[in-house]
């Protein structure tokens, strides 16, 4: 059957061959990873920083 895979990452896209270090590797990864996918780039502030109560702590 066919199933969803999600994968996050902080880091950008073109930072993972040297991140992973190893070219033969990092092709390999990549390549089963972004063929056909659904690639979103989230830009901007972080939620958190605005879902706190002024003292650093998140509300509930």
């Amino acid at each position: 059957g066919t199933g969803s895979t999600i994968i996050t990452s902080q880091l950008p896209l073109s930072t993972w061959h040297e991140v992973i270090g190893e070219p033969t590797f990092a092709d390999a990864i990549l390549d089963r990873i972004v063929h056909n996918a659904y690639r979103l780039e989230l830009n901007g502030q972080s939620l958190r920083k605005t879902k706190t109560n002024g003292d650093g702590n998140a509300e509930n």
